[in-house]
């Protein structure tokens, strides 16, 4: 397991005034954090209506406690979820209070690379989270949520697969090579051959594309004035 001995917290909701706030909190630490701060041990995976103390025992807030027992959280550690309200001051105080028994603050992405590293997320995966919260239109949205539930993994997979299929064959051709057998039918390996290379042509174009619906494609129009390169960029944007 990774940060053995290491509890990591951030405020996990975006800056600015909002309804909903949340802090999360990943590592050993978590049941004493959180018994800290409610006055309680939280049952797992159940939602709790607590107020929020300080040091002094003093309300910091009121909102909903959630604790997630490992390995079962998306970090594959202890998860705690303190959700209240929105607001910078009210969230960067339920952070400190966080820090000050034991958690530090956590890197950029670190939840994730701790997922990865715990296994509960691949490494296609653990770049699909990043890839869906920076996700700017539907389509992008919808390869990076594919991707996140590991259409792209399977694909790999099968292609790992495949080509450990076609190895072994190889390599029993060559260890019998003075033999004079052949063990698999030519036919029949041009066809996997063919297979694998389709997989990994269809890979490349669907990288491709989803490179331009994520980061765009530089366009230049070109032309004399007034020839018409407004126009033609106001009906492609629909505008």
């Amino acid at each position: 397991m990774s940060g053995a001995g290491d509890t990591i917290a951030a405020v996990a909701t975006g800056s600015g005034r909002a309804g909903i706030g949340i802090v999360r909190v990943s590592g050993p630490a978590v049941p004493s954090i959180a018994r800290a701060i409610v006055g309680q041990a939280l049952p797992a995976r159940e939602a709790s209506y607590l107020p929020f103390r300080d040091a002094d025992g003093s309300p910091l807030d009121i909102g909903i406690a959630l604790r997630f027992v490992a390995p079962h959280s998306f970090t594959g550690e202890d998860v705690l979820e303190l959700q209240g309200h929105g607001g910078a001051v009210v969230l960067d105080l339920l952070l400190a209070r966080v820090l000050s028994l034991g958690a530090r603050a956590a890197q950029p992405g670190e939840f994730s690379q701790r997922a990865f590293l715990n296994g509960k997320l691949d490494l296609s995966q653990a770049e699909a989270v990043a890839d869906l919260i920076a996700s700017n239109s539907a389509a992008a949205h919808r390869i990076a949520l594919g991707q996140l539930r590991g259409g792209v993994s399977t694909e790999i997979g099968e292609l790992r697969q495949q080509l450990i299929h076609f190895a072994s064959l190889i390599e029993l051709e060559l260890d019998f090579a003075e033999e004079d057998v052949e063990f698999a039918d030519r036919d029949e390996l041009r066809e996997l051959v063919d297979r694998i290379r389709g997989r990994i042509e269809a890979l490349t174009t669907s990288f491709r594309l989803g490179n331009a619906i994520k980061l765009g494609v530089a366009t230049v129009i070109a032309g004399r004035p007034n020839a018409g390169k407004s126009t033609l960029l106001n009906a492609l944007l629909n505008e």
